[in-house]
């Protein structure tokens, strides 16, 4: 590790400091690529069967932390198209991962969430992909752990934004 100066906000990062964090966007492209390796064999096969894709697991995902969510707000979550959305959950319901309901409050949205029967099954690869990030914060310092955390919401959202902006 690099030995770099206090962190300052609003400082331009050197170019040794953007090397360096550049230097890891490869190896975490690559654990997210792995994902498949870590499924539970339940959900390696709904995903084999039904052509399921990462994006399609990134709705899981969504679905897994919220109890349910609009199609509009999936799209929105994951920077889609509201089509692309809806295409993802109409598959993810024929695979039996999702279910659709009318919303109590708005008969025209449309709401979706994961039965409860497939939790356990999400909350195994859940734990097995974010083991490697649990170990990591509990190593850190609390000042450090709250940098980490502080910096990695930043990103996410930086990423969201970036994403719903569009070219």
């Amino acid at each position: 590790m690099t030995e770099h100066a206090p962190p300052q906000a609003g400082r331009r990062p050197e170019p040794a400091e953007i090397r360096e964090v550049l230097a890891h966007v490869p190896l975490v492209a690559a654990y997210f690529q792995r994902a498949r390796g870590d499924m539970p064999p339940e959900f390696y096969e709904a995903f084999r069967e039904h052509g399921l894709t990462a994006r399609h697991g990134a709705v899981l995902s969504h679905l897994f932390v919220e109890e349910s969510l609009s199609v509009t707000e999936l799209s929105r979550r994951m920077g889609v198209s509201l089509s692309t959305a809806s295409e993802l959950v109409g598959d993810l319901s024929r695979a039996g991962w999702v279910e659709r309901r009318e919303d109590p409050a708005n008969r025209r949205r449309t709401l979706v969430s994961m039965p409860d029967r497939q939790r356990p099954v999400m909350e195994e690869f859940i734990a097995r992909r974010s083991a490697p990030l649990l170990r990591v914060l509990e190593s850190l310092s609390p000042r450090d752990r709250a940098g980490f955390v502080a910096g990695l919401t930043a990103w996410a959202h930086e990423v969201r934004d970036w994403q719903s902006a569009g070219p």
